[in-house]
């Protein structure tokens, strides 16, 4: 079974898309992990600050790592937006895959401080886990939105540099890089997000040395995701429409069914919405099925 770095590597050289996909509860990671298993592809479960605190930081971890070593099945969990040390530092002793260190608020110098303070923790505790860096804003709750988030912009020059990516990549020593290209997190409600600057992406995977990583993915149109990952995305993650299919999902089976009061019942059909929903993106950033 390869490892994640592995997989990262291979989507990269292969342009593809690795999907990562976040989850809040058990439905979730069942509903992701059927999806990749049906196409055979690697994938990445993720888990916000809010949603492993709801899920459980250690309990994620066991289960997700149960499930790869009982399918023997590349499967692996990211500790996604992590906004501090001391909570890099608990997910890194937690035996997580990999982690995300989003200092995109603060200012570059102390962005960087703080990732590189985070990357030398997890190279002495675990050099195979996987560290990504963040830099620009885009946002930061998956939800559906009546407007772009206050601070984000998503043209010109509020989007990330190829200069400074390669600068902040030098000087953390990342593994990956999350940019600002045009993306938001969350899904506006009564249209398709911004438009991703494609020639950005390739300009920034080409200074910055490393593979890149898509956030905000729900919401963006079909074209810019294949495009994107050709000139350089590596990873795409997709949170919100998962929520909205789970969503509808659950409303509907207790629409059709009020009177059940079995969870496993009624939940059934938001496992098969998530499903499907993930089945749909891995499907476009693996363009060959």
């Amino acid at each position: 079974m390869k490892t994640l770095r592995e997989c990262i590597r291979d989507a990269s050289k292969n342009q593809v898309g690795l999907g990562h996909f976040n989850i809040s509860n058990i439905e979730g990671v069942w509903a992701i992990f059927r999806a990749a298993q049906k196409f055979k592809l690697p994938v990445i479960i993720g888990v916000s600050e809010g949603e492993r605190d709801f899920v459980g930081v250690k309990q994620i971890a066991a289960i997700i790592k149960s499930i790869r070593e009982e399918f023997d099945y590349p499967i692996f969990l990211n500790a996604d937006h992590t906004y501090s040390f001391e909570r890099v530092k608990q997910v890194v002793d937690a035996g997580y895959d990999a982690v995300i260190i989003d200092g995109a608020k603060l200012s570059f110098e102390e962005n960087v401080k703080m990732t590189k303070q985070c990357v030398d923790y997890a190279r002495k505790v675990n050099p195979d886990m996987i560290v990504e860096g963040e830099l620009g804003y885009i946002g930061t709750s998956s939800k559906l939105l009546d407007k772009l988030p206050d601070g984000v912009v998503v043209e010109g020059a509020g989007l990330t540099s190829p200069e400074q990516a390669k600068q902040f990549v030098e000087q953390t020593g990342v593994d990956l890089l999350a940019p600002a290209v045009g993306n938001v997190h969350g899904m506006l409600k009564e249209t398709h997000d911004p438009r991703l600057d494609i020639a950005r992406i390739g300009a920034i995977r080409k200074a910055a040395g490393v593979p890149l990583v898509l956030h905000g993915g729900s919401g963006t149109v079909d074209e810019d995701f294949v495009e994107g990952i050709k000139k350089g995305i590596a990873i795409v993650h997709i949170n919100t429409e998962l929520r909205v299919s789970f969503r509808k999902a659950l409303e509907m089976s207790l629409k059709n069914s009020p009177d059940e009061i079995a969870p496993y019942k009624f939940l059934a059909p938001t496992v098969e919405a998530m499903e499907k929903t993930a089945s749909e993106r891995l499907k476009l950033f693996n363009l060959q099925f």
